[in-house]
């Protein structure tokens, strides 16, 4: 059943809060995808807290509009759209595409948003493939750490140097 008027400057209104709110934004490929795999695509973008959007390319090219992306044109994707947008990090709506349309070769990314400026479908798989806020932070504190533990260790060889010496001197002398 067609929406009405009203029913489409709701969803494009929605539609543009989301991607106002958004950190990043996918554009994919949906379209001849089974309905459990439809299912399992959503399962898996909620739990990543990645919000999946279904509407008509003009309605997103409105959407767009309103929230203020004046470079991101929908219209000239082909087939039907699904517009994945992340509320908390840029990386994890490209990762949850990504790694769904490696399993189904149906899923095509388009591209997507990251800081407000169109990026290209290569671009979104490059965003896809670093790694989420948490293993950054991680290596960060290693990289922070490592000169404190090295100086430890090499406090640490002199005092077994010095134990070893003793030891030597102690055989020697029994």
């Amino acid at each position: 059943m067609p929406k009405n008027l009203q029913q489409k400057q709701d969803s494009v209104s929605s539609l543009a809060q989301s991607l106002k709110a958004g950190k990043g934004a996918v554009f994919a490929n949906f379209q001849g995808l089974k309905v459990s795999e439809s299912q399992e695509l959503r399962k898996s973008s909620r739990s990543e807290g990645v919000e999946m959007l279904a509407a008509k390319k003009t309605l997103v090219k409105l959407a767009c509009q309103q929230a203020g992306l004046q470079d991101v044109d929908p219209t000239e994707f082909n087939g039907a759209i699904a517009t994945f947008i992340s509320a908390n990090d840029e990386v994890s709506a490209a990762r949850v595409v990504n790694r769904f349309a490696k399993d189904h070769e149906l899923v095509k990314i388009f591209g997507g948003i990251l800081e407000g400026k169109f990026i290209t479908s290569d671009e979104v798989k490059n965003l896809a493939n670093l790694p989420n806020r948490t293993e950054l932070l991680a290596k960060l504190v290693g990289t922070l750490n490592a000169p404190v533990s090295g100086f430890v260790n090499v406090l640490a060889g002199n005092l077994r140097a010095l134990v070893s010496v003793l030891n030597n001197i102690k055989e020697a002398k029994v």
